[in-house]
């Protein structure tokens, strides 16, 4: 073989080589980017709820649900997502957490703290992420008998109102403070507007009331026997389902955040404020403006909160409306 025909199959070989290299290399990186493809595809994008179910409890004075449903403020925040809002009448807390529980409610907004508890401790998913409101002084026990002066002249007599509630709470402590207990009067469990009814016909001594009912009470010459002051908080919270909240942490994140703008425009819009209350309640701007003397709806859970519903909870647990004994902490999400 002579010198010219080496050369050029050595370099016919050279070439085939690196043609080979070269299609190894274009299969590797056609293998590396289909790879990349595929894992690129298989990660899904969590897909967003069609609807949020909030409940609506509007009375005693909730005023930040009041302004949040008539302002259309949530449905303004999620329709960019075409996720609808629904707003549910659902006032009695065991139902309220009934609902949690089944999926059907994804935020009680208001919801007693009573209510929050025993769910809880009877295993139903929930969450706290915020406090909704305390107000001691718009829980109150009144009477129309004038020689009832204060909770120690209560032994013995016929006294109406919700079981199982903060004005329940308010009773069994305020009786505690006076050496008393529950089973020294004659407690029946009835609505607030059955008691007032029962109140003014006389078929009890003193009723358990709060927000509106409480004025009106005062109102048409009802005295008050003591309110929650230095007795209860009166705290409300707002709790969402916890796989909603495990499920959507963005939504759970700004829902509280129309919450939040909400209480900073009812600080900043008194009076406009006053007035669309006043219109959804269907009672005076100055009913509803000495109403809200006596609410605080700030939102914070912080070690007052939490005291106040391990007091809930002590209550709860000597009345023997709950039986397991939880640790709050655990329910309560930070959702900042």
């Amino acid at each position: 073989m002579n010198k010219n025909l080496k050369k050029i199959i050595g370099v016919t070989t050279s070439m085939i080589l690196s043609l080979c290299m070269l299609t190894g290399c274009s299969s590797n990186n056609s293998a590396s980017s289909s790879s990349t493809s595929e894992s690129s595809s298989s990660e899904q994008t969590t897909e967003l709820p069609k609807q949020i179910n909030i409940t609506y409890v509007k009375a005693p004075l909730n005023v930040p649900s009041i302004l949040e449903k008539n302002d259309s403020l949530f449905d303004e925040e999620f329709k960019s997502e075409g996720i609808k809002v629904n707003w549910s009448e659902i006032t009695a807390g065991p139902d309220q957490t009934e609902a949690l529980a089944s999926g059907d409610i994804d935020f009680a907004h208001c919801l007693g703290g009573t209510s929050a508890l025993i769910a809880a401790s009877n295993g139903v998913d929930l969450k706290i992420i915020g406090a909704y409101s305390q107000a001691p002084k718009g829980f109150m026990l009144v009477t129309n008998d004038k020689n009832i002066k204060g909770p120690e002249d209560l032994k013995g007599k016929k006294i109406g109102g919700p079981k199982g509630t903060i004005l329940h709470q308010l009773l069994v402590a305020a009786l505690k403070d006076k050496d008393l207990s529950i089973d020294d009067v004659e407690y029946m469990d009835m609505q607030i507007p059955d008691a007032v009814t029962s109140l003014g016909s006389g078929d009890i001594d003193c009723a358990l009331v709060a927000g509106p009912a409480a004025l009106q009470c005062l109102n048409s010459g009802s005295t008050k026997v003591c309110d929650g002051e230095g007795l209860v908080s009166g705290i409300t919270v707002i709790a969402v389902n916890s796989e909603f909240a495990d499920k959507y942490p963005d939504l759970v994140k700004r829902f509280m955040k129309v919450h939040e703008d909400t209480l900073d425009y009812m600080e900043k819009n008194y009076d406009e404020m006053i007035s669309k209350v006043a219109k959804e309640l269907d009672i005076s701007e100055d009913d509803v403006k000495s109403l809200y003397e006596w609410y605080d709806f700030d939102d914070d859970i912080d070690d007052e909160e939490i005291k106040a519903l391990y007091d809930t909870q002590d209550f709860l647990i000597e009345n023997k409306m709950q039986d397991k004994e939880i640790k709050i902490e655990d329910y309560i999400l930070d959702v900042e």
